[in-house]
């Protein structure tokens, strides 16, 4: 009996052995897997890296560019406010003058309406048959042509 079991564990082929073995392939190939899936994370965090920097570089483009659109619109607003005060600066003006001037007509038309009143209308036929009479004649009114004087800020 010693004889057949010193036989059979010098033999080098016992389960004990070829368990042990399978242990150390089993082993070795989890070794080679958690390499592997290492390498494999790895390759994916450097992609994500790069996928995030471009990322960062387009933003980083982007707001560039919407720093400029800004500066380009701002531009534009100043100019057209400007614009715009220029254009109601002018138009109070107008608006004085245009006052200033109907105010001239009445007072006009009250002094013809004062002289036909006092002549009894023959100031109008005096002026109907004589156009060119010196006090009409539109040659002899330097009286009529004063410059309309208006300030921007008559008018709110």
């Amino acid at each position: 009996m010693a004889s057949s079991s010193g036989t059979s564990s010098g033999s080098g082929s016992s389960p004990l052995a070829q368990n042990s073995g399978s242990e150390e392939d089993l082993q070795v190939l989890m070794d080679q897997r958690k390499r592997k899936r290492m390498i494999s994370n790895r390759e994916s965090a450097r992609r994500s890296r790069m996928r995030k920097q471009k990322h960062l570089d387009d933003l980083v483009a982007q707001v560039a560019q919407l720093r400029k659109e800004n500066q380009q619109i701002l531009t534009s607003v100043t100019l057209t406010t400007e614009q715009y005060l220029r254009v109601e600066s002018d138009n109070s003006v107008l608006r004085a003058q245009a006052s200033e001037l109907s105010h001239r007509l009445e007072s006009l038309n009250e002094i013809i309406d004062s002289l036909n009143a006092s002549n009894n209308g023959a100031f109008a036929n005096t002026f109907n048959m004589e156009p060119n009479n010196g006090f009409f004649n539109p040659m002899n009114m330097g009286y009529l042509n004063h410059p309309i004087m208006a300030s921007a800020d008559l008018w709110p």
